[in-house]
């Protein structure tokens, strides 16, 4: 194509334009130079202006595009169209193999220290020992030992149930010699521990199992809630781990939970258990237990017994029914009836060892529970007043929580004083 041809295509295309263009331009307005004829064909009206070009090149016919979007300034000579880029793909979840984390091994959990008996019991009576302490130490600092304070000392100790007669050689015994001089709180403790360990130490006696007596028949007694049950099945499991063969008998055929709590001991501690439904006669399963015993070879047989209060004359008369029956086919049997106290209750025990040692014969005691209460002393009041042996306490719920009694270790608890070495 000529440059002729090429100005008529031009000003066919833009002819239009131009005119109405120089119609509307003002006076004085200086003509605007030629389009770019470079510029591909494009919507004009969308342009504001034309950009001014000095020459217009020769131009390819070239494909329609996309307008451009409206503005306010000219266009740009040959704008560059960018390539349009496909997004990359949603990368996929990748499997844990691929980029397995990093794995982080859990904290090991620390193991309980193993606590002494001394600790579990002091911790046992830390309730006692703190109201005792506690109230010493406050009643002696710096301060003479008057009558008044020996008033005070007494009130302390007969709200912590050690009872009369051993409340009054404490206050014997502090007084002795001190009276009217200053004294030390711990100079107190001192002497309350020996006393308390002085009547204790006569009742401390060990739970002695006679191998000439095979079963060796215990009878376990005491009021609802004392914990029997679960003192028959920590004494068995101690049985156990000396290797006695142990045989129960679910004689608190009132309770069908008390049946089924003695056959899991049972289960845990490898003893066999004698059992009837609920309702069935006590007297005549305790009867059917030693009779099995007897022929197992067992070496000890621990009789359950039903939960009774100590002023209920029907259920103290099935009880004296369980020991005559037991005595009809072993006359030494029970050798050993065991009174289970709860600690708990204060000075209702001391009426339980009474009427219950007069019902059953009661030959040892157990006192559990002394973890809950601040009225420990509870124990040396009955020791005091009964003489009769205390075989083991508990001070918790655990099988370590139930250990044979020790004076001098119970003394030095209650009276918040460290081990003796």
């Amino acid at each position: 194509m000529s440059d002729n041809d090429r100005k008529g295509f031009f000003s066919r295309l833009f002819g239009g334009r131009k005119n109405a263009d120089e119609a509307e331009k003002p006076a004085g307005t200086p003509d605007q130079p030629e389009q770019d004829a470079a510029k591909p064909a494009e919507r004009q009206e969308d342009v504001a202006a034309p950009a001014p070009v000095t020459e217009a090149p020769a131009v390819q016919p070239v494909a329609e595009t996309t307008p451009a979007p409206e503005t306010g300034a000219p266009a740009p000579l040959a704008p560059a169209v960018p390539t349009p880029v496909a997004p990359a793909p949603a990368a996929s979840p990748q499997p844990a193999a691929a980029s397995a984390p990093v794995e982080v091994a859990a904290p090991q959990p620390v193991p309980p220290v193993k606590q002494s008996w001394w600790q579990r019991l002091k911790g046992g009576l830390s309730r006692t020992s703190s109201s005792i302490g506690t109230g010493i130490t406050d009643l002696f600092v710096r301060r003479k030992l008057d009558a008044a304070a020996l008033e005070d000392l007494e009130d302390i100790l007969i709200q912590a149930d050690l009872g009369v007669d051993t409340t009054d050689r404490i206050i014997k015994a502090v007084s002795a010699g001190r009276y009217d001089k200053e004294i030390s709180a711990d100079e107190v403790k001192q002497v309350l521990a020996r006393e308390v360990e002085a009547t204790l130490t006569p009742v401390a006696q060990p739970l002695v199992i006679d191998a000439g007596h095979k079963p060796f028949v215990i009878l376990m007694i005491g009021v609802n809630g004392a914990g029997k049950t679960t003192t028959i099945g920590k004494l068995a499991q101690k049985f156990r781990a000396e290797g006695r063969s142990v045989m129960l008998a679910a004689g608190d055929t009132f309770r069908a939970a008390a049946i089924e709590q003695l056959k899991v001991w049972g289960e845990r501690t490898g003893a066999t258990v004698v059992a009837r439904p609920q309702g069935s006669d006590a007297a005549g399963l305790a009867f059917d237990a030693l009779k099995e015993a007897k022929e197992r070879g067992v070496d000890v047989l621990m009789i359950d017994t039903a939960g009774r209060l100590q002023n209920k004359a029907g259920l103290m008369a099935e009880l004296e029914k369980i020991v005559r029956v037991v005595k009809k086919f072993d006359a030494g049997a029970p050798h050993a009836a065991l009174l289970v106290l709860d600690a708990t209750t204060g000075q209702n025990a001391v009426s339980q060892v009474e009427i219950f040692a007069k019902t059953a014969g009661v030959t040892g005691l157990v006192m559990t529970k002394l973890d809950g209460t601040a009225r420990g002393g509870i124990l040396v009041s009955i020791a005091a007043k009964s003489g009769l042996p205390v075989h083991f306490i508990g001070v918790g719920e655990s099988v370590d929580d139930l250990e044979p009694f020790s004076a001098r270790d119970f003394a030095r608890a209650i009276a918040g004083l460290p081990e003796e070495r």
